[in-house]
């Protein structure tokens, strides 16, 4: 017995499957802004766009190795 979400998972990759690579790319960076957008308001008063950049970005980089470049490129 398939549940709900095995219909939905395998809907979506039917979608994707259709889409071209250049549509793929597309939609990457569309669901990327999103969700910059969804964290940048879900903090009080919103956070500056290019704020709530840099912090998911130090959040990304949080445990790894220490890199200079890295450190001036996200503050």
């Amino acid at each position: 017995m398939r549940s709900v979400a095995d219909q939905l998972r395998a809907e979506d990759r039917t979608a994707l499957a259709a889409l071209t690579p250049a549509e793929r790319v597309a939609l990457a960076l569309r669901l990327g802004e999103r969700d910059l957008e969804a964290f940048r308001l879900a903090h009080e008063p919103p956070l500056e766009r290019d704020e709530a950049r840099r912090r998911l970005e130090r959040q990304r980089q949080h445990g790894r190795r220490r890199s200079r470049c890295v450190e001036e490129l996200i503050g």
